[in-house]
């Protein structure tokens, strides 16, 4: 039986053949997005987040280049230019607001996309390469993210950065020499605030490009789906186009819509109110907090309160919190499970909803002051992360005794013995 969504791209127009032959964008198109690739017949709505971040970061450069050219990235005028495009450029609240909840909403779409690979086993190999360079594109988005906070130069932007780059200050020997080089002086001014313009606008290109070596890393072994059962043939695909471009437009539409809401009812639900008051090096905010992606990672580094093993405290927390995410690098290999999806996983079921209410307490110890309770606490929720990925996944993976799974993808859509499965009939 044909499947023609297995085929290769074949133009029957003659500017199309000459096209193709002579620059076969048009081969690229249908091969990466379109009926030429032969996606899992069973992804559900969690293999959305993909395309959602790869639309608010189009959001965030379109944004970002508007507002780059009223911005002024001098200490003296940042805060007043920002007030600039508010107040009298041609609907400048407008982008300003787009972009900075944009930049929020790509955390969102981002964390969940995450979590989604954490629960169906997508960094498990084939593509583990998948894996790591979403692990880099998390970091980039954390770069870039941080210098863009402080771009407004106002309050938790000065003294956010004051905090974030005093972390290398905790490095022995060469941490302050190296702090002073970043910033440019001995604390953030306007050569620190030009070079995190200038990386804050390249950055998100670099991303650009890292995405597209991720979605090839991921067109080599095929998309993982649900079951994380292997394709065995093209009766367990469905082609890209329709059916997926249909229904990652849906969740496009929710989106956007949930964007939209943001957007124009509480543009500042998510923001800090000290950063409408212009950055002042003389008086420090009573409670310094980042913007909450960040907050379970804060957490971590606040977790440690003494010097151990004559180690600096805040050497320790410095060193957690990049650990933290350092140990996604090697989750394909701390994870020795053979079986990828937790729907067949019964154990690490159960520790991955254990983790994802691990994180969301992090988040709100890191949004917190650092008093107690909330500092024992976090220092517990730190250490349970930790041990999630060093021992309870690797301990999980020993002991624990997997579901039965099915056959094959279609097996698991139509039911084992369907008249349809046995023909290999597509179904939407």
């Amino acid at each position: 039986m044909s499947f023609p969504w297995a085929e290769h791209y074949a133009p029957k127009n003659p500017f199309m053949r000459w096209m193709d032959e002579k620059l076969p964008l048009p081969r690229l198109v249908y091969n990466a997005v379109g009926a030429g690739y032969p996606v899992p017949r069973n992804l559900n709505y969690f293999w959305n987040f993909g395309v959602l971040a790869g639309a608010a970061l189009v959001i965030q450069i379109l944004t970002g280049v508007i507002l780059a050219m009223h911005y002024a990235a001098n200490g003296l005028v940042a805060f007043d230019s920002v007030e600039h495009i508010m107040r009298d450029v041609n609907s400048g609240w407008l982008i300003r607001y787009a972009h900075m909840n944009g930049a929020s909403f790509f955390f969102i779409v981002v964390y969940l996309h995450i979590f989604r690979g954490l629960y169906y086993g997508s960094y498990k190999a084939p593509r583990e390469m998948v894996w790591l360079l979403g692990v880099v594109i998390f970091l980039l988005m954390m770069a870039t993210a941080f210098m863009g906070y402080v771009l407004p130069w106002g309050q938790m932007s000065y003294w956010g950065a004051q905090v974030i780059t005093g972390f290398f200050s905790a490095i022995p020997v060469v941490g302050e020499p190296v702090r002073q080089w970043l910033l440019g002086g001995f604390a953030p001014d306007n050569a620190a605030l030009n070079r995190f313009f200038s990386l804050h606008y390249l950055l998100p290109f670099v991303i650009a490009a890292v995405i597209v070596l991720h979605i090839w890393s991921l067109h080599i072994p095929g998309s993982n789906n649900p079951t994380g059962v292997e394709v065995k043939g093209p009766q367990d695909t469905l082609p890209f186009h329709p059916y997926y471009t249909a229904k990652d437009g849906f969740g496009l539409g929710v989106f956007l819509i949930c964007y939209s809401l943001l957007l124009f009812f509480a543009p500042n639900a998510l923001g800090h109110p000290d950063n409408y008051i212009a950055a002042n090096p003389l008086s420090t905010p009573a409670h310094i907090v980042p913007e909450w992606y960040f907050w379970p990672f804060y957490a971590i580094l606040r977790a440690f309160t003494f010097d151990f093993l004559w180690v600096p405290a805040k050497l320790w927390g410095v060193v957690a919190m990049f650990s933290a995410i350092a140990l996604l690098f090697f989750l394909p290999w701390i994870d020795r499970s053979p079986i990828r999806s937790a729907r067949y996983r019964p154990m690490y079921r159960i520790a991955f909803w254990v983790l994802v209410a691990d994180v969301l307490l992090l988040g709100f110890i890191g949004k917190s002051p650092a008093v107690e309770p909330y500092v024992r606490i976090g220092q517990f929720a730190a250490a349970y992360y930790f041990a999630h990925f060093l021992i309870i996944i690797p301990l999980i993976a020993w002991a624990e005794k997997p579901l039965p799974l099915p056959n094959s993808i279609t097996e698991s859509v139509l039911g084992e013995g369907s008249d349809d499965a046995a023909l290999g009939h597509p179904a939407a």
